[in-house]
């Protein structure tokens, strides 16, 4: 495995093991050196939303850093005050202008807002079998959402996108989005830098001659879990791709995930949802 290395969602479409995210970059010029590093670096994953408001700066990089855009996978996602066929379809068409794609990898909803998340996914389901994006899912969906989901709509999420990282394992989601056929990946995979100074992890970084944050990204993939970690540093960006030359022992992968305490640094999805 290297960064080149995808993994196959539910459809068939593969996505890479590996991405740059964009949450909290400033559009402009922070976002798009960061994307244009990313890129020249071998990233070909970048995970955007119509929130961040960076979308054009996303198109930007990509289109500065020489590589055909068509190589890279672009993830955006529909936001809260979006829900709903037409509003839908509004932001999409935005999203995809400002992105200068024509077809958009994978179009997210951010998070299941009550009473609109399944009229949005249903929007969604249009959206893919028009042809406009090549996979739909959803972001911060816990069991209860995704059952709806189940019960109600004909495609299944290729991914299911939430908050995931050494304090905050969220195994019973995991597990169902593995029997599902529902990729995992993870946002905040290094709690905004707060489990790199865990003394654990701190370990298991020096018997390697690894950093934490290196540590952490191994650890997601060895879990199977798509990863997207923020940087708009170079270095910092060029090092988090670098963690195809190590393997963690199923020891080390353990105490790791002992570290688990159900601290998440975001919203709870139902205190964001209004359920």
């Amino acid at each position: 495995m290297d960064l080149s290395a995808t993994v196959r969602l539910n459809n068939g479409v593969e996505i890479p093991w590996l991405g740059l995210g964009v949450f909290k970059s400033e559009p402009g010029k922070e976002t798009h050196e960061a994307v244009r590093a990313a890129i020249e670096l071998g990233y070909r994953h970048v995970d955007t939303a119509a929130l961040y408001e960076n979308e054009e700066s996303v198109a930007s990089g990509i289109r500065e850093s020489g590589v055909n855009p068509d190589e890279v996978f672009v993830t955006t996602k529909v936001w809260n005050t979006d829900h709903g066929r037409e509003r839908t379809l509004k932001a999409f068409d935005q999203s995809r202008r400002f992105l200068q794609r024509d077809v958009i990898d994978l179009y997210l909803i951010h998070w299941p807002m009550e009473g609109q998340f399944i009229e949005t996914w249903k929007t969604l389901e249009e959206l893919y079998a028009a042809g406009k994006v090549r996979a739909i899912g959803v972001s911060n969906f816990l069991e209860k959402h995704l059952e709806q989901l189940a019960q109600s709509s004909e495609l299944t999420p290729a991914i299911n996108q939430v908050e995931w990282h050494p304090y905050v394992l969220q195994r019973p989601l995991l597990e169902y989005c593995s029997r599902h056929g529902i990729q995992f990946e993870a946002w905040s995979p290094l709690a905004r830098g707060r489990c790199l100074e865990d003394p654990v992890i701190g370990e298991i970084a020096e018997t390697h001659g690894k950093t934490p944050a290196q540590v952490v990204i191994r650890w997601d993939l060895q879990h199977n879990v798509v990863t997207i970690p923020k940087s708009v540093r170079r270095e910092r960006i060029e090092a988090n791709a670098q963690v195809f030359d190590f393997e963690l022992s199923e020891e080390e992968v353990a105490r790791i995930d002992a570290l688990d305490r159900n601290e998440r640094i975001g919203p709870h999805p139902d205190e964001m949802a209004g359920a």
